[in-house]
């Protein structure tokens, strides 16, 4: 384990949710050794429910005994905790800057995107679908301002947005492949369809996805089964 509290880490996740890979990135990207402990989200252990008794959701980060819960402050305390390359930058001001790209992702981007696998009817997913390539066109300029020509949002190196948003590739994948939308198309966001190549490239990336997109899509192709069956819909990685 790099940097200071060498005693132990475990992250309780599963392994489809964006927010737990976006977890699982960062200490990854810090060289934080830990344990990754799945859960059933439908029947959650003692351990989840007593770590995060608020949200009883995942990712949970477990140092020294102590949790630390939801997937943005997890990857604050990773930077702040552990040696290793920074994810946010020193400037208060670009930290700042970087902690709204942050938010923007996760209120712009995720929440309508979330929408399109849970509606059920076309003209909504339709809808939501919109809303959801109207955040990424705003990205693209996020990007763009982020990085200062530099290769990620970072700049020459991974940074807190883009690991922020590098939990969600598999699901870019897994939208082109389901919903025949590429979300990062290079015409439309260049910079972001750059960005998914060069970041999906990166070894710390293939080692911590490795073969979620194939399995998310088959995941989702059971969960639309179930759904068209008259179960109630779900995203993936929710019970």
């Amino acid at each position: 384990m790099a940097g200071g509290g060498e005693e132990e880490a475990k992250l309780l996740g599963t392994w489809a949710s964006p927010f737990v890979l976006r977890a699982q990135l960062a200490l990854s990207f810090k060289g934080v050794s830990f344990e990754n402990v799945n859960e059933d989200l439908c029947n959650k252990s003692d351990l989840l429910l007593r770590s995060n008794p608020v949200h009883k959701a995942v990712p949970v980060l477990i140092h020294n005994g102590r949790p630390v819960c939801e997937s943005l402050v997890i990857l604050q305390y990773v930077d702040e905790t552990f040696g290793g390359p920074p994810l946010l930058p020193a400037d208060p001001y670009e930290r700042a800057i970087a902690r709204f790209w942050a938010a923007f992702i996760m209120d712009k981007l995720v929440a309508p995107w979330q929408k399109v696998f849970t509606t059920k009817t076309e003209e909504e997913k339709a809808e939501w679908m919109e809303q959801t390539l109207a955040a990424v066109d705003v990205l693209e300029g996020g990007l763009k301002e982020c990085s200062k020509g530099g290769s990620f949002f970072g700049g020459d190196n991974v940074g807190y947005v883009d690991v922020v948003l590098g939990g969600a590739v598999p699901w870019i994948y897994g939208t082109e492949a389901l919903c025949g939308t590429r979300l990062f198309d290079t015409s439309r966001v260049p910079l972001l369809a750059a960005w998914l190549e060069r970041f999906g490239a990166l070894d710390v990336a293939k080692a911590v996805m490795a073969d979620v997109p194939t399995r998310l899509v088959e995941l989702a192709k059971m969960k639309r089964a179930e759904a068209a069956a008259g179960a109630a819909a779900s995203l993936p990685f929710d019970c």
